[in-house]
């Protein structure tokens, strides 16, 4: 069963930083394409930041700067670095890995960002 796992999340200060990760298992994490989206109370998700199989990568504007995604094909992983991070980053995170064939999503993790 393919599975993606999300990790990193937590209550941080404005201004602080966390680091999300997605493991997968049982599928071949190279050739897909990975992003983190995210969902806050009362809004639709929204795609955070994406990286394709070849490493092309975008983000959403209001993110542009202070988040980084990246993978480690080795790891079948991929990571979400967030900094300077804002109350408006509230949300649960999720991790999506997608072909033209296939879509999978993991459970999410809660990131709050609040004093």
């Amino acid at each position: 069963q393919v599975q993606l796992v999300e990790s990193g999340g937590g209550l941080v200060q404005p201004g602080g930083s966390l680091r999300l990760s997605c493991v997968t298992s049982r599928i071949t994490f190279s050739i897909y394409t990975m992003g983190w989206y995210r969902q806050a109370p009362g809004k639709q998700r929204e795609l955070v930041a994406g990286i394709t199989s070849a490493g092309t990568i975008n983000y959403v504007d209001s993110v542009k700067g202070r988040f980084t995604i990246s993978r480690d094909n080795a790891k079948n992983t991929v990571y979400l670095q967030m900094n300077s991070l804002k109350p408006e980053d509230t949300a649960v995170y999720y991790c999506n890995a997608r072909t033209l064939r296939n879509t999978y999503w993991g459970q999410g993790t809660q990131v709050t960002v609040s004093s």
